[in-house]
C-alpha cells in the first residue's frame, strides 16, 4: 500500500539530507532518541531518526487529506527522499495495454542490457495502496533495481482508485505485462526472462498477474520480487497489525483509507476476491518463483510472510528476506539512509540471479 502518512514525509527533506551526510551509529542513536524493540526487534536509528523527525514536524496522516491532497503531497515527498538519480543507458516512455485503454509506462535502460538484443525484464507496479503514487514517485527504486540487477525495467501506469475501483487496477496489471509478454520485441525483452515486480500494492498487483497468467494458460512470469505486498484485505488481526497500528508510517487507519478508496462500499464482497487477496486464493501451485521481502516494523509484515509460506506448500520456489528494523516504504527512501538502499541493492542481487542475468 506504501501508505507511509504523506505530510510527514515532505517534512523529512532536512533529515534525510542529514542521514546521508554518513553520521555515525552513535550520533544517529543519539538523534533517534530511545531504542525501540517490538516483537524482538530493534529499530534501525537511521529510521528512529526519520520517525523522530516526523513526529517532531507534526504528523500529517493521510486520512486527512483529499485523495488529490495525497497524490501531490506524495509526489513532493518521494522527491524529498529519494536521493540522486542514477544514470542509465536510456530511459524511455512507452505505452502499453490496459484493460481500458493504453496506459503509460516507462522503460529503464541499464547500461548492462543496452543496446539490440533480448534483455531480461521487469514488468514493475508500484506501491501506493491502489490510490496514489505513479511513475515519478518510484523513479529511483525503478533505476536502482535496473542497475542493480542489470535486467530492463518497464514500470506501468496503472488507473487508480477511487476513480477505478477494484478491480481495475489488477485488471490493467495483468493487460499490461501480457501485452508485453506476448510483443517483448517492442521493448528489446527476452520473452522467457520477463518477471513481475512491485512494493505493497504494487507487490499485490504482481502476485495477481501470476495467478491470473496461470489460470489464462500463459503467458507466465519467470520471476516474482514481491516487496513488502499486500496479500489480505481482509485479515485486521495479524500480530503485526496488532503492533504497528500507529506510530511506524503505516497505520491502521492509513490502510483502511486506501481499502475504502479501492473497493468501495462493496468491500466486505469484494475483499476476499484472490484479485484482491492472493492470499486467499485456493490453489497456488505452478506459480513463478517468487522473492519476498518484508520489513519489521510493517503492519503487512505477516501476510507477507504468510503468502511465503503458502507459496512454498504449493511447491513454488519461494525465498523471504525480512529486514527487521526497516518500517513499510523504506524501498523509497534511497536517500534517506544506508540500510535501506542496501536492502534494495539486495533484492536487485536476487532478481539478476533469478532471470539468469549476466
Amino acid at each position: 500500500m506504501s501508505g507511509y502518512p504523506i505530510g510527514a514525509i515532505a517534512r523529512l527533506e532536512a533529515g534525510a539530507a542529514a542521514i546521508t551526510l554518513g553520521l555515525t551509529p552513535r550520533v544517529l542513536r543519539a538523534l533517534g532518541g530511545r531504542q525501540v524493540v517490538i516483537d524482538g526487534q530493534r529499530l534501525e536509528p537511521e529510521t528512529a531518526v526519520i520517525l523522530r523527525l516526523a513526529r517532531l514536524s507534526g504528523r500529517e496522516d493521510v486520512t486527512t487529506l483529499t485523495v488529490s491532497e495525497a497524490r501531490e503531497r506524495i509526489r513532493r515527498s518521494a522527491a524529498s527522499v529519494a536521493g540522486a538519480p542514477l544514470p542509465l543507458a536510456a530511459v524511455e516512455e512507452h505505452s502499453v495495454a490496459g484493460a481500458d485503454g493504453p496506459l503509460g509506462a516507462r522503460l529503464y535502460v541499464p547500461a548492462e542490457a543496452g543496446g539490440p538484443g533480448s534483455w531480461p525484464l521487469l514488468v514493475f507496479f508500484h506501491g501506493g495502496g491502489w490510490v496514489v503514487g505513479d511513475l515519478d514517485t518510484h523513479d529511483a527504486l525503478c533505476r536502482r533495481l535496473a542497475v542493480t540487477s542489470g535486467a530492463r525495467v518497464l514500470a506501468v501506469d496503472y488507473r487508480l482508485a477511487p476513480e477505478h475501483r477494484f478491480p481495475a487496477a489488477a485488471d490493467d496489471a495483468l493487460a499490461a505485462f501480457l501485452d508485453v509478454a506476448r510483443d517483448p520485441d517492442r521493448f528489446g525483452a527476452d520473452a522467457t526472462r520477463i518477471a513481475v515486480g512491485g512494493d505493497s500494492a504494487g507487490g499485490n498487483l504482481s502476485a495477481v498477474v501470476a495467478l491470473e497468467a496461470r489460470t489464462l494458460g500463459g503467458p507466465v512470469p519467470a520471476f516474482q520480487l514481491l516487496i513488502y505486498p499486500a496479500t489480505d484485505s481482509v485479515a485486521r488481526d495479524r500480530p503485526s497489525q496488532v503492533f504497528f497500528d500507529e506510530g511506524f508510517f503505516l497505520t491502521g487507519s492509513g490502510m483502511a483509507w486506501y481499502r475504502g478508496h479501492y473497493f468501495g462500499p462493496q468491500e466486505p464482497q469484494l475483499a476476499p476476491d484472490p484479485r484482491a487477496s492472493p492470499l486467499l486464493a485456493p490453489d497456488l501451485a505452478g506459480l513463478a518463483p517468487a522473492h519476498i521481502v518484508t520489513a519489521g516494523f510493517d503492519p503487512l509484515r505477516d501476510e507477507g510472510e504468510a503468502y511465503a509460506a503458502r507459496l512454498r506448500d504449493a511447491g513454488v520456489a519461494v525465498t523471504l528476506r525480512r529486514h527487521a528494523g526497516l518500517i513499510h516504504g523504506f524501498a523509497n527512501m534511497l536517500g534517506a539512509g544506508r540500510v535501506g538502499r542496501e536492502a534494495v541493492i539486495e533484492m536487485g542481487g536476487v532478481l539478476r540471479h533469478g532471470l539468469h542475468v549476466g
